[in-house]
């Protein structure tokens, strides 16, 4: 297909599995009435070898971007953005009294002010990143998403549906834009998480098998000796594991030779050639004592309460500058039913430096204009009290922000009502965050399809919206 004479990028599935039989119905096609039955089969599913030579290439987007690559921040289990970045006088002024749901208003605990040339407010929860770059920060207040539970909401964020299984945010990008190193995996995801969706959160779904993300670790844990896994094997030497590669890949080719086309069998075709030239460079990125002690006490490696994610910051860093298109962090333990005083605190001091010092790095190693930086939980939390000083789930209304990668600067878009219960102005969802997402990185959401089962699949299936408003 073409759009303006320039191919669009829109990929199409094989068909259903094939019998390995003398006369499969390819074969059929092909023999009977001269072919002709193959050649309209050929137009319908645009199958050539060509398109599938190399999916990871670099791919050309629909226009010019204004991010070459993104980095997701993703804060799971839902920050309260009434007390991070939503500041509610008239909610502080009610503290005590019954709210809309009968239950008793809760003020916040910490001290708001308005910071940087922008003016834009904050609480003091986060000094560092608030105080050194709260003029980068595009702070949209008006989020909302369409389940409150954290098994659809966290999926839904990361796929754009919790109802079925679909490929997720950076394996949608990574097809759409192909990968900038060879020796890499395109999208990256570090310490995800084991439930809530779990792999779903960074698979590819029916896109082709390389698409999908490379894990490191599981969230929860330590990332200090975290490894991408299966690079190497404890149970093989190099050379017995050089063969049991090439078996395993003559063995897929002569597999894809009989099916012809089949983007799933070259999809893994290309996965195991990545894997195999990723043994030899992926350690030295993953190997942070490269780093000057500048650089990680910078970061807070080695901190007490900085270190697992002062690393993962870095390593963020570490694999966007070596040309890894999507890279995604998780943070844990944000679902404050209780102890909201303590935990969000202890949230926030793990966190700020580490951002804050990313940021910083991404400008002084000139990334950070083609980089666009996301924060955000699958939803935030409500006004009101529960369980001493906790917060329900709340995906009516809830606060992210966004940094570089052509948005704009020290710049505050949309609100939630008065006690920050749902948002009333300029409402954002999250499918319109996804399409504005993959508008700054050059695509267009309605035109990045993939066909699968007999229809066109996107990221934003028949929703979303550009919102120009945040885009610099």
């Amino acid at each position: 297909m073409l759009f303006n004479g320039k191919p669009i990028r829109t990929m199409q599935n094989s068909p259903g599995t094939m019998q390995e039989s003398p006369l499969s119905r390819r074969h059929l096609l092909k023999s009977s009435a001269c072919g002709f039955g193959y050649l309209a089969f050929a137009g319908l599913t645009s199958e050539s070898r060509a398109d599938y030579t190399d999916p990871l290439a670099p791919q050309t987007p629909h226009f010019v971007p204004r991010a070459k690559r993104v980095i997701m921040l993703f804060m799971d289990g839902g920050p309260s953005h009434m007390d991070l970045f939503d500041y509610k006088p008239q909610l502080n002024k009610d503290h005590g009294k019954k709210g809309r749901k009968k239950a008793t208003l809760y003020g916040t605990p910490w001290r708001f002010q308005q910071h940087g040339e922008s003016g834009q407010w904050a609480s003091e929860l986060l000094p560092q990143l608030v105080e050194q770059h709260i003029d980068d920060m595009c702070i949209v207040k008006s989020m909302h998403a369409d389940s409150s539970s954290h098994p659809f909401a966290v999926p839904f964020f990361h796929t754009g549906s919790f109802q079925f299984t679909r490929p997720s945010v950076g394996s949608w990008m990574l097809y759409g834009l192909g990968s900038e190193n060879a020796s890499l995996p395109g999208f990256v995801t570090i310490n995800p998480s084991k439930d809530l969706g779990g792999p779903q959160n960074f698979g590819s779904a029916f896109l082709p098998q390389c698409y999908q993300g490379t894990r490191i670790g599981w969230m929860g844990q330590s990332v200090r000796n975290a490894e991408i896994a299966n690079l190497n094997s404890d149970f093989l030497a190099a050379g017995q594991r050089r063969e049991q590669m090439n078996l395993l890949q003559s063995l897929n080719r002569e597999l894809l030779q009989r099916r012809e086309v089949d983007p799933q069998v070259e999809g893994v075709i290309n996965s195991l050639e990545l894997g195999r030239r990723m043994q030899d460079v992926a350690p030295s990125v993953l190997d942070l004592s490269r780093e000057s002690k500048q650089t990680l006490d910078m970061y807070g490696v080695e901190g007490k309460d900085t270190d697992n994610f002062g690393r993962m910051c870095l390593m963020a860093r570490r694999f966007s500058e070596a040309g890894v298109r999507f890279v995604q962090l998780t943070h844990t333990n944000w679902d404050q039913h209780r102890q909201l005083t303590p935990t969000l605190a202890k949230n926030s001091r793990e966190t700020d430096q580490p951002i804050a010092a990313l940021l910083t790095d991404l400008k002084q190693r000139g990334l950070f204009e083609d980089t666009l930086v996301i924060w955000s939980g699958e939803f935030g939390r409500q006004p009101e009290i529960e369980s001493g000083d906790g917060r329900s789930h709340n995906a009516d209304g809830f606060t992210l922000w966004m940094a570089g990668g052509g948005v704009k600067r020290g710049f505050s878009y949309g609100a939630t009502d008065e006690y920050g219960y749902k948002a009333v102005e300029n409402k954002v969802h999250l499918h319109d965050l996804h399409a504005t997402v993959l508008h700054l990185l050059g695509l267009d959401h309605k035109r990045l399809t993939y066909r699968y089962s007999g229809r066109d699949f996107r990221l934003t299936d028949v929703h979303g919206r550009v919102i120009s408003d945040l885009i610099a």
